[in-house]
Protein backbone atom coordinates (compact mmCIF):
# COMPACT_ATOMS: atom_id res chain seq x y z
CA UNK A 1 0.00 0.00 0.00
CA UNK A 2 1.29 3.58 -0.93
CA UNK A 3 -0.26 6.82 0.02
CA UNK A 4 -0.37 7.76 -3.63
CA UNK A 5 -2.93 4.61 -4.24
CA UNK A 6 -4.73 4.05 -0.92
CA UNK A 7 -7.93 6.02 0.39
CA UNK A 8 -8.92 6.75 3.78
CA UNK A 9 -11.62 4.43 3.53
CA UNK A 10 -9.04 1.61 2.98
CA UNK A 11 -7.03 2.12 5.69
CA UNK A 12 -10.55 2.56 7.87
CA UNK A 13 -11.38 -0.78 6.73
CA UNK A 14 -8.17 -2.06 7.17
CA UNK A 15 -7.97 -1.72 10.50
CA UNK A 16 -11.96 -1.79 11.21
CA UNK A 17 -11.28 -5.49 9.77
CA UNK A 18 -7.89 -6.17 12.53
CA UNK A 19 -10.81 -5.07 14.98
CA UNK A 20 -13.02 -7.02 14.64
CA UNK A 21 -11.00 -10.24 13.72
CA UNK A 22 -9.88 -10.02 17.34
CA UNK A 23 -13.26 -9.27 19.01
CA UNK A 24 -11.95 -6.17 20.08
CA UNK A 25 -14.70 -4.03 19.51
CA UNK A 26 -15.95 -4.21 23.50
CA UNK A 27 -12.55 -2.06 24.18
CA UNK A 28 -13.11 0.38 21.84
CA UNK A 29 -15.06 3.06 23.12
CA UNK A 30 -14.50 6.79 22.75
CA UNK A 31 -12.63 7.12 26.02
CA UNK A 32 -10.19 4.24 25.70
CA UNK A 33 -9.58 5.15 21.70
CA UNK A 34 -8.69 9.03 23.09
CA UNK A 35 -6.62 7.82 25.39
CA UNK A 36 -4.86 5.66 23.24
CA UNK A 37 -4.21 7.50 20.65
CA UNK A 38 -2.52 10.12 23.55
CA UNK A 39 -0.61 7.56 24.77
CA UNK A 40 0.94 6.66 21.29
CA UNK A 41 1.69 10.26 20.63
CA UNK A 42 3.80 10.50 23.85
CA UNK A 43 5.76 7.34 22.56
CA UNK A 44 6.13 8.90 19.07
CA UNK A 45 7.33 11.72 21.11
CA UNK A 46 9.74 10.01 23.13
CA UNK A 47 11.87 9.18 19.85
CA UNK A 48 12.45 13.32 19.72
CA UNK A 49 12.86 13.59 23.45
CA UNK A 50 16.08 15.59 24.43
CA UNK A 51 17.20 15.69 20.70
CA UNK A 52 17.76 19.04 19.05
CA UNK A 53 16.02 19.57 15.35
CA UNK A 54 19.70 19.87 13.84
CA UNK A 55 20.31 15.95 14.69
CA UNK A 56 16.99 14.72 13.84
CA UNK A 57 18.32 14.17 10.44
CA UNK A 58 20.94 11.89 12.33
CA UNK A 59 19.13 10.12 13.83
CA UNK A 60 17.59 8.65 11.18
CA UNK A 61 20.55 6.85 10.11
CA UNK A 62 20.67 4.80 13.12
CA UNK A 63 19.77 0.76 12.47
CA UNK A 64 16.01 0.58 13.09
CA UNK A 65 15.55 4.23 14.32
CA UNK A 66 13.09 5.39 11.35
CA UNK A 67 11.24 2.00 11.57
CA UNK A 68 10.59 2.49 15.31
CA UNK A 69 8.97 6.32 14.63
CA UNK A 70 7.32 4.79 11.67
CA UNK A 71 5.29 2.47 13.78
CA UNK A 72 4.62 4.84 16.70
CA UNK A 73 3.34 6.97 14.13
CA UNK A 74 1.01 3.98 12.26
CA UNK A 75 -0.27 3.43 16.16
CA UNK A 76 -1.44 6.81 16.05
CA UNK A 77 -3.03 6.95 12.89
CA UNK A 78 -4.93 3.35 13.70
CA UNK A 79 -6.17 4.18 16.74
CA UNK A 80 -7.46 8.20 15.26
CA UNK A 81 -9.20 5.40 12.24
CA UNK A 82 -10.47 3.39 15.03
CA UNK A 83 -12.12 6.35 16.89
CA UNK A 84 -13.02 7.79 13.58
CA UNK A 85 -14.47 4.24 12.95
CA UNK A 86 -16.71 4.18 16.42
CA UNK A 87 -18.34 7.06 16.19
CA UNK A 88 -18.86 7.43 12.50
CA UNK A 89 -16.62 10.37 11.73
CA UNK A 90 -15.51 11.63 8.00
CA UNK A 91 -12.34 12.04 8.37
CA UNK A 92 -11.79 13.86 5.13
CA UNK A 93 -15.11 16.37 5.91
CA UNK A 94 -13.56 16.81 9.03
CA UNK A 95 -10.14 17.78 8.10
CA UNK A 96 -11.48 19.70 5.08
CA UNK A 97 -13.53 21.53 7.65
CA UNK A 98 -11.40 22.09 10.50
CA UNK A 99 -8.32 24.04 7.07
CA UNK A 100 -11.48 26.14 6.40
CA UNK A 101 -11.56 27.35 9.77
CA UNK A 102 -7.56 27.77 10.05
CA UNK A 103 -7.70 29.30 6.96
CA UNK A 104 -9.99 32.20 8.28
CA UNK A 105 -7.82 31.88 11.53
CA UNK A 106 -4.42 32.13 10.11
CA UNK A 107 -4.63 33.88 6.67
CA UNK A 108 -1.66 33.00 4.93
CA UNK A 109 -0.56 36.72 4.38
CA UNK A 110 -0.31 37.31 7.71
CA UNK A 111 1.25 34.22 9.22
CA UNK A 112 3.37 33.50 6.72
CA UNK A 113 6.70 32.59 7.59
CA UNK A 114 5.40 32.71 11.52
CA UNK A 115 3.99 30.55 13.57
CA UNK A 116 0.64 31.58 15.58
Amino acid sequence: MKDSETTIEDLRSLVAQFVRERDWEQFHDPKNLAMSIAIEAAELMEHFQWDRNDQIPGLFSEQGKREEVEEELADVLCYCLSLANHLDIDLSESIEKKMVKNAAKYPGEEYRGRHS
